[in-house]
This record gives C-alpha cells, sequence and structure tokens, in this order.
C-alpha cells in the first residue's frame, strides 16, 4: 500500500508546477480576477444575445443561413434538428453550450490568427510557437482542467479557458501553412508591381490562403465543442451537463438525448463554417487580373 501510495505522488516537475501555481495565486490573484470577470462578461453578452430571438425564429435564421451557403436539404435538417432539441426541452442547454463554443472559438481566433500571420512571416516566430503547439495537441484534453480549476475554480470561465487552449493550435497551424503555401509566382507578381510588404499579405497571400485559414477555423471550432462538453466536468453546463447526470444517474436515455443534442449541433456548426472554407478554384491569370484590379483601386 506504502508503494502504490507513493506511486500516485506527485514528482519533482509535478511538484515544482504545484510551487508555481502556488506562486500565481498568491501573487497575481488580481490579474486572474480581472481574466474571469471580463470572459464571465462576455459569455454572459454571448448567451443573451442567442436567447433573445425565440426559438422558432433563431431556427428560420438559421435555417436561411444553411440554405444560402449549403443547400436546402441543410436547411431542412437544421429544422428538423432543432424542432427535435426543442422536443426533448434541451434548447436552452444547447444554447448555454453555443454561447460558451462560440465565446472560446472567438478568443481562439482572435490570437489564432494573428500568431498563424506571424508565424508565417518569421522563421524564429514559428521555430518557437511550433514546440508550443505539439504540446498543446498532445496533452490529453482533462489535463487542461486541472490549472483551469485551480486558477479560476468551476464554472463557465475556467471551461472557457481550458477550451480556448485546447482548440487553438489548428488555426494557428493552417493560418501559417496557407500562407506559406501561396504560389511563389504570385508573390513575385505582387513584388514586380511595387507591392510592399503589408499590401503583399493582404492582396495577396491571405486572399489565396482564405480556404486553408477556414478550415483551421472550422477544427477550432470542432474542437472547441467536444471540450466544451468535456468541461462539464467542472460546471460548464450545457449539453455536457446532460450527458454528465445521464453518466453519473446511469439514466441512458437522458445521455442519449443529450448525445443527440450535441451531435446535431455539431454537424450545423461543422457544415456552416465548412461552407466558407470552399471557393472555386481559379486560373493563375484570373488571379493575377483580380490582385491587379485590388492593387489599381488602391
Amino acid at each position: 500500500m506504502l508503494i502504490l501510495a507513493a506511486a500516485h505522488q506527485a514528482g519533482w516537475l509535478g511538484q515544482a508546477i504545484d510551487l508555481c501555481v502556488e506562486w500565481l495565486l498568491a501573487n497575481a490573484q488580481g490579474l486572474f480576477d480581472v481574466i474571469k470577470a471580463s470572459v464571465l462578461a462576455l459569455v454572459s453578452v454571448t448567451e443573451w444575445l442567442l436567447e433573445w430571438p425565440p426559438a422558432w425564429l433563431f431556427a428560420l435564421i438559421t435555417a436561411a443561413l444553411g440554405l444560402w451557403r449549403v443547400n436546402g436539404g441543410f436547411a431542412l435538417f437544421v429544422l428538423l434538428g432543432f424542432n427535435l432539441v426543442l422536443s426533448m426541452e434541451l434548447w436552452g442547454e444547447m444554447i448555454a453550450t453555443l454561447s460558451l463554443v462560440l465565446t472560446a472559438s472567438g478568443l481562439a481566433l482572435l490570437i489564432g490568427l494573428p500568431l498563424g500571420i506571424l508565424s508565417a512571416r518569421s522563421r524564429l516566430v514559428w521555430r518557437l510557437v511550433r514546440p508550443c503547439l505539439d504540446l498543446m495537441q498532445t496533452m490529453p484534453a482533462f489535463v487542461y482542467l486541472i490549472p483551469a480549476v485551480m486558477l479560476f475554480s468551476t464554472g463557465a470561465v475556467p471551461s472557457i479557458l481550458a477550451t480556448l487552449i485546447f482548440a487553438m493550435p489548428p488555426v494557428v497551424r493552417l493560418t501559417h501553412l496557407g500562407i506559406v503555401q501561396v504560389p511563389a509566382d504570385l508573390i513575385e507578381a505582387g513584388r514586380s508591381f511595387g507591392c510592399s510588404d503589408r499590401q503583399l499579405l493582404w492582396k495577396v497571400q491571405m486572399p489565396n490562403a482564405v480556404p486553408t485559414v477556414m478550415t483551421g477555423v472550422n477544427q477550432t471550432i470542432m474542437l472547441s465543442l467536444s471540450m466544451v462538453v468535456i468541461a462539464s466536468m467542472i460546471g460548464g453546463g450545457g449539453l455536457g451537463d446532460v450527458v454528465l447526470r445521464g453518466i453519473q444517474q446511469l439514466d441512458v436515455g437522458m445521455g442519449f438525448e443529450g448525445g443527440i443534442a450535441v451531435v446535431i449541433l455539431a454537424v450545423i456548426l461543422d457544415r456552416l463554417s465548412q461552407s466558407f472554407a470552399g471557393r472555386r478554384g481559379s486560373s493563375l491569370q484570373e488571379r493575377l487580373r483580380g490582385w491587379m484590379a485590388l492593387w489599381r483601386s488602391s
């Protein structure tokens, strides 16, 4: 028993991390309070905006967006899926989950997109960022919950911050990839027209990197949803809480209903975000003409 107990004690690395956390709690509590209040205000506003329209209007708006961006079959799926969520009386939980996902994804994109652009423009930054992304992507999802709870207690805020860290790597990687994979002939054409580095980025590289960048946005949103469901273990609420209660109470029906609602929300978010990544390819001549028109109009 003593051997087993010793095996579960933290080693030197774990003890060092414990000391760091204790130091942060003792010396930076004010900063954590500001972060907590800011994130809580942001998610509260997001949830209020999502709850403002009635369920039928929210469903119609989403279906209209699906009809415009995807197709009629997807719009019908949206209406039927939301109707099923309403019939299971899980609309409030779905809105709560969606607000957490949108808040965490928005913060991840706010940090990840500029970081991906900076990484593509500086090899030094990419060499520093890449190991961090490797660590963030290989760390088990549950591990992110531990420091979040220690620093911010339980509730929506630690759930969002853990989700932010978990979901940010794809958008950084794919933004970097999309920019560095822009054809060299387009870059040379831009430089031949006297384009500055800033104009080259926003008028040549970013427009051609949009499909790849939007794929990263799609992956960030989907990872956010998966992590938000897991974060129900620390009081995140929403549909994850329904699934968790189903597991705790051995209620298969409750867990199944929560899982179905998660799947419906995941499919809708996935198809809508993918629709912005899809773009018909154009020839090099057409892209050069489009760039020249933009350059002349500036």
